[in-house]
């Protein structure tokens, strides 16, 4: 870990060279527009890079301790969370936390940054949207560097990228604000996916549902409320700069938690580092028991040995794919959703006669009524069923989608007032955003956790990438249409996941290692 820490080191270094251009600043209220970079800063950009290269080598796979399994290592089905579960919990929900901030952050910075650089709405626009980029390819990138560096490595080193992207509150032209804003992006991007599957993987089987839900929620709800404060606390006196700036100390909160922080045993396990395994399982009160039939199929997982009957591997594949597409399609369908419709509708509801009041009162009455989504969500994927959970919010979403297509239509007079399709789509989109990572990191082996789970999280955001894309090309098409053609993808991914998806509610991980997918599978 020397090396880890040296990085780390080497990137703190680099970004405290920033803050005496930031500080020089603070006689015109911390405007830096067209001031030249230094060449503290310059060295400071290039030990950043350096740095974070050395953290990476530092947390490289290790090799494996030894090369065979003696015994298996399960955790009992009824394993009760003891206090290791509990600061993982914490650990993590400060992870997402950190990571919902740096998203958020925009809506805050936009303005001041309109301000001081003198450009238009259309100009600063510019700046969400690649940051939205980068944390689609962040999701693609992270959630594969997971299953090959680890589940920790990869959290620690998106935390390394954190603090090194924190420069951006120091930098004096726009151009450079949108670069460092598209690191930021990539890497936030991969945080939820990660984290996702590294709680999958230390849960036991009867919390790991509720954890995974609820932690998303709490991530999501607590980072644009630590944002809104900060910014309330530092805006007035440090500008909008500050907000960027403030990645380094929770960068650093991050990382100096990680000595609390283990890999997710099961990946160990698989890379043959089996001491290491076995200190995790215990360290979370797992009992350590001989069990012949699952020697043998841990001991094929971890050589990579593909000696299981051709048909039932066939048919798992088969299930697999089928299972990605409709995550995909639910993912792609919320992306345009969210970052698409919603944010279309105050723009085509004014263009139909409304008020601006009236407008923002029909949105604000829809979304009060979503308010208790999430601790609804959770109890339904926890106590009910992960898998019709998951349709029953797919299917809120297409009716939404749905009612807002039909809403003109003269012979559905229900449908004509915009509250009912609203409210459908954000009590559809919160409950399915919620379900969409849980259930892919319980849906797919080990070996593919970590490229699922960042799939999913990518295609999510690519949805929205897609939906932005058209906005600033002034492509953005009629509201009913756009809902419409949505409704497609959503309706096939809800029947694709009542016929392939698979009830995960108590499931034990294992079994996807080793259980073909007929036995997988349930029925609706």
């Amino acid at each position: 870990m020397l090396a880890f820490w040296l990085g780390t080191a080497m990137v703190s270094i680099g970004v405290a060279a920033h803050v005496p251009m930031f500080w020089m600043g603070r006689m015109t209220h911390f405007r830096l527009a067209g001031m030249p970079m230094g060449r503290p800063m310059l060295i400071g950009m290039a030990l950043i890079v350096l740095g974070f290269a050395v953290a990476g080598y530092g947390l490289r796979p290790g090799r494996p301790a030894c090369a065979h399994l003696a015994g298996s290592i399960a955790p009992p089905p009824d394993a009760p969370l003891n206090r290791a579960h509990w600061i993982q919990m914490g650990i993590i929900g400060i992870a997402l936390i950190i990571d919902v901030m740096k998203a958020a952050t925009l809506g805050f910075v936009t303005p001041g940054m309109a301000a001081e650089y003198g450009l238009t709405r259309a100009a600063v626009s510019v700046l969400p949207f690649v940051a939205l980029i980068g944390t689609t390819l962040g999701s693609f990138m992270w959630g594969a560097l997971a299953d090959f560096y680890g589940r920790r490595a990869s959290l620690l080193l998106a935390a390394v990228m954190f603090i090194g992207t924190a420069i951006c509150g120091a930098m004096p032209s726009f151009d450079w604000n949108i670069f460092m804003c598209f690191m930021m992006g990539l890497a936030a991007g991969g945080m939820l996916p990660v984290a996702n599957a590294l709680l999958a993987e230390i849960m036991p089987r009867r919390h790991r549902g509720w954890s995974l839900v609820l932690l998303g929620g709490i991530g999501t709800v607590g980072g644009f409320f630590a944002t809104s404060e900060a910014s309330a606390l530092l805006q007035p006196f440090f500008g909008w700069r500050i907000m960027w700036l403030i990645g380094f100390p929770t960068g650093l909160l991050l990382i100096g938690l990680s000595p609390l922080l283990p890999e997710s045993a099961r990946y160990l396990l698989r890379m043959g580092r089996v001491d290491e395994a076995r200190a995790t399982f215990a360290r979370f009160g797992t009992i350590i028991g001989s069990d012949p039939e699952q020697d043998a199929a841990m001991g094929e997982a971890v050589a990579g040995n593909a000696r299981s009957a051709a048909s039932g591997r066939r048919g798992k594949r088969g299930a697999l794919w089928a299972t990605g597409l409709a995550l995909t399609l639910a993912a792609l369908a919320w992306g345009f959703v969210n970052y698409g419709v919603l944010l279309w509708l105050p723009t085509a509801l004014i263009a139909e006669g409304r008020s601006i009041g009236l407008t923002s009162a029909i949105i604000a009455r829809s979304t009060l009524i979503a308010v208790p989504t999430i601790a609804l969500a959770t109890y339904l994927y926890s106590v009910w069923s992960t898998k019709r959970a998951l349709i029953a919010a797919i299917a809120v979403t297409t009716l939404g989608l749905i009612a807002m297509l039909l809403r003109h239509d003269a012979a559905l007079p229900l449908l004509s007032n915009p509250i009912l399709s609203v409210t459908l789509l954000i009590v559809g989109t919160s409950a399915v955003i919620s379900y969409l990572l849980p259930y892919a990191a319980e849906s797919f082996p080990i070996r593919l956790r970590g490229r699922a789970t960042g799939w999913v999280a990518g295609c999510s955001k690519s949805g929205g990438v897609i939906a932005q894309g058209l906005a600033a090309l002034a492509l953005v098409p009629a509201l009913g249409l756009a809902a419409g053609l949505v409704a497609v993808p959503a309706a096939l991914s809800l029947l694709l996941v009542a016929v392939f998806g698979h009830e995960t509610r108590g499931l034990d991980l294992r079994d996807l290692e080793t259980v073909p997918a007929a036995r997988a599978r349930q029925p609706l």
